[in-house]
């Protein structure tokens, strides 16, 4: 069960707590995605601030939602989804704004709980302020907690801290949320007031702690998240370079999604990647790019300040600088493409050369084309997009216009500054200018003094 009702005021923010992103991830993902990692029979997410938005958002996960129309406290967002839970079953309860939380440590945690029936996740921390202290009696039994705004000046001292994530049984557990109540300074049902009414009924109940403190940390503002997401991608940037990838600062390498590398990759500074990548051997990737969505070969080099999004870009290709390759676009082996080139929705054969400064868009450019500066593929008529065909071995001159629909034909060349509107035959050469004049006499206007 992930608890994720809550609005979250301190983010300051219309936005549900759970929806703000961590490396490109909402909270609520990152702690679905650690929980997806154990056996379970049913996953419940029990949401209620912003419920419309966070359903939305999280259409695709296997989940069963619960929703606390009322929001009267964690006690009371549990209780919302006990009538979905079979007595025998064990709850493992997670809040949703710890998102760095590891399914080893869950495992652990349940694991523990199958025997015992009751287990804390609980941590000895430097600073506890903020958290509920865990109150053990002489003989180390565990007997209560108390909520960090309702200790006293002796419990404050205690560095015990509950983490929020505990496994116990269902049947019990609905009996101890119908005996809550909200004597407490927020007048709410604290789902931690369990632990006081399961140790008086002299249950065993056990603690077992994470992996790394970093794991239950819980997000609450945004500097807390900033933290949060500086921690989650130099983790994210240690992994990358024990698998052979070399990272210029990983204190300014941000990764939003899953990546697939090979062997020798140099990754410059403040490189951005999102979505689904995966990058072959021997590829550099100068600073200030981002990519998404995108497969890399082999020997590639994307220079700085270049934006890839959704294409595919075959081996020994050399992007850069300042390109933008845009969605659909597959560039085959060893395709050079330049400063200021933007490509959408085109494929591009074996050793095409794009150097400069063009556009080339919904076109299909043969093998050892050479596109000259400032060419332009005029796809869209302000209503529809039409195809450019370039087949092999064509040379266009630089500041051409292709006029779409519009073929030409292998071996042909264009001059440079020509406007094409019509099929060019295989081997010509097409010239579409204006006839150049001199005026002689002519003099040039002035301003009046």
């Amino acid at each position: 069960m992930i608890l994720a009702a809550g609005q979250g005021t301190r983010m300051r923010s219309d936005k549900p707590k759970v929806l703000h992103e961590l490396a490109g991830k909402t909270l609520l993902e990152h702690v679905y995605t650690a929980a997806s990692r154990l056996k379970h029979r049913e996953m419940l997410v029990v949401y209620g601030y912003g419920g419309d938005a966070v359903r939305e958002r999280h259409a695709r996960l296997p989940v069963s939602w619960v929703e606390q129309k009322d929001r009267f406290g964690t006690g009371h967002a549990v209780l919302q989804a006990m009538p979905h839970i079979p007595e025998d079953d064990l709850v493992l309860i997670i809040n949703a704004d710890t998102p760095l939380i590891t399914a080893a440590t869950l495992k652990k945690l349940v694991a523990s709980a199958m025997n015992s029936g009751f287990v804390l996740l609980t941590s000895v921390v430097e600073d506890p302020s903020g958290y509920g202290r865990i109150k053990r009696d002489g003989e180390g039994k565990i007997t209560h907690i108390v909520e960090d705004r309702d200790t006293s000046a002796d419990e404050k001292s205690i560095t015990e801290i509950n983490t929020g994530i505990l496994a116990v049984t269902a049947g019990p557990l609905r009996q101890w949320l119908e005996a809550l109540d909200n004597r407490n300074s927020q007048e709410e049902y604290y789902l931690t007031d369990i632990v006081a009414l399961a140790a008086r009924q002299d249950v065993a109940i056990r603690s077992v702690s994470p992996e790394s403190n970093i794991e239950i940390r819980g997000i609450n503002d945004r500097v807390q998240l900033a933290e949060m997401e500086r921690y989650y991608q130099l983790v994210q940037a240690h992994q990358l370079m024990r698998r052979g990838v070399t990272i210029m600062d990983p204190g300014r390498f941000d990764l939003r999604g899953d990546l697939e590398v090979g062997g020798d990759i140099v990754i410059d500074i403040n490189v951005l990647f999102e979505g689904r990548i995966k990058i072959g051997k021997k590829v550099s990737i100068g600073p200030n790019c981002c990519i998404r969505d995108t497969i890399i070969g082999d020997e590639v080099t994307i220079l700085p300040n270049c934006v890839i999004d959704n294409a595919i870009i075959g081996n020994g290709c050399r992007i850069g600088p300042f390109s933008r390759i845009r969605p659909d676009t597959v560039l085959d082996e060893n395709v050079r493409v330049g400063n200021f080139v933007e490509i959408k929705k085109s494929g591009i054969g074996p050793g095409t050369k794009i150097n400069h400064l063009s556009y080339v868009g919904d076109s299909d450019v043969g093998r050892e084309v050479n596109i000259g500066a400032g060419t332009v593929t005029c796809n869209y008529d302000g209503a529809n997009k039409h195809k450019t065909i370039i087949e092999d071995n064509v040379f266009i001159g630089s500041d051409t216009q292709l006029i779409a629909p519009v073929r030409v034909g292998a071996g042909a060349t264009i001059a440079a500054g020509s406007v094409v509107t019509r099929d060019v035959e295989e081997g010509v050469l097409a010239i579409s200018r204006t006839d150049q004049k001199s005026v002689r006499g002519w003099k040039r206007p002035k301003k009046k003094p």
